[in-house]
């Protein structure tokens, strides 16, 4: 069995259930928020199942009440992570999880926000639990997320795209479903059981005829500007801002004082 030192990653654990592998945000501690080495860690196990060929998909779920928040902004790296790539868009799993030829299944099963979202949305299919709830929250941070850009406007529509994003509003699975976001929602205690269904569901096709008409799909989403993103991200001060401003507990200054909501 491969473990957490495969993956690289101490927040993740990999784990096999016959020709299925589980790929499972454990980081109670930070509330499952990725470190650069767990969304590296992911991309790692995808890429694993797609050369073992005693594994034929993988579930990617979380631990406790949380999937994912998205990326810790409070601490870089955890103890027994290893040394990833320099930050940028060569670390980040969602279009290795959106491309793999192996099924990629998201198993959500509570808080599933930003980057966590993001593995959701690109995983073949999401199956929710009732008790799951979602948001886009990186504009409240200041960040450019070029993925988000690209991405959430296909599933969802231009209108409902700039509701979601711009307002970074929170937003239950019933809704997710019906905007489309996600496609499933279950009651809690049959999420596993409805996760190992759809992978069931998603082998009874042909590999081949799958992955041409994956990459017919995929080819929707268009480019994705990374470089907007990056560059961004070390040249404006609003990323910075937006992080202490969460770190501080307190709403960014470019909310004007007579606006300023209560921290989320």
């Amino acid at each position: 069995m491969a473990g957490a030192n495969e993956l690289g990653a101490a927040g993740l654990r990999f784990e096999r259930d016959g020709s299925i592998a589980w790929c499972i945000i454990d980081r109670p501690e930070a509330r499952n928020a990725f470190t650069p080495a767990m969304y590296f860690g992911i991309k790692r196990a995808v890429h694993l199942v797609n050369r073992d060929p005693d594994l034929a998909a993988m579930i990617i779920t979380g631990t406790g009440d949380v999937f994912s928040p998205g990326g810790d902004l409070g601490r870089r790296s955890n103890e027994g992570d290893e040394p990833v790539p320099d930050i940028g868009h060569d670390i980040l799993p969602f279009l290795t999880i959106r491309d793999s030829s192996a099924p990629v299944v998201a198993a959500v099963n509570g808080i599933c926000q930003a980057g966590g979202l993001l593995v959701a949305m690109l995983a073949d299919i999401c199956v929710a639990s009732d008790r799951a709830t979602f948001r886009v929250p990186e504009l409240l941070r200041g960040i450019v997320d070029a993925t988000y850009a690209a991405v959430l406007p296909v599933h969802v529509g231009m209108a409902v795209a700039r509701d979601l994003l711009l307002s970074a509003r929170r937003f239950d699975a019933e809704e997710a479903v019906r905007l489309g976001v996600i496609s499933r929602v279950v009651p809690h205690d049959q999420l596993r059981d409805a996760a190992v269904q759809a992978v069931t569901e998603i082998l009874q096709t042909g590999p081949l005829a799958r992955m041409h008409v994956k990459r017919m799909m995929n080819d929707r989403y268009g480019l994705i500007d990374y470089q907007t993103m990056f560059a961004s991200l070390e040249e404006s001060d609003e990323p910075r801002e937006g992080m202490l401003a969460f770190m501080e507990k307190r709403p960014p200054r470019w909310v004007p004082e007579d606006l300023q909501p209560s921290m989320p």
